[in-house]
């Protein structure tokens, strides 16, 4: 099976989906919410830093920036406090 190489530009990874994909080894992929919704507000706290630095190192750990996971972290909270 052939893994998915990493793509510098969004030129490489065009040309890559104009091949045959049949042999394509989906297990490295790992699920991932899209963030569609507009955002249209904006939230500004203070933290202490190492708190800050933790939510960094966790979202470092997940290949997101800090700022989408603390978004993700609320949406879930709100999601399952119905």
């Amino acid at each position: 099976m052939k893994k998915v190489p990493e793509f510098k530009t969004d030129q490489e990874a065009a040309d890559f989906l104009d091949q045959d994909l049949s042999n394509l080894d989906f297990s490295q992929f790992k699920p991932m919410r899209f963030e569609i919704a507009p955002k249209q507000a904006a939230l500004n706290m203070r933290l202490p830093s190492a708190l800050l630095n933790a939510l960094k190192v966790k979202a470092k750990s997940q290949g997101i920036p800090y700022s989408r996971y603390v978004r993700m972290l609320l949406e879930a909270d709100v999601a399952h406090s119905g």
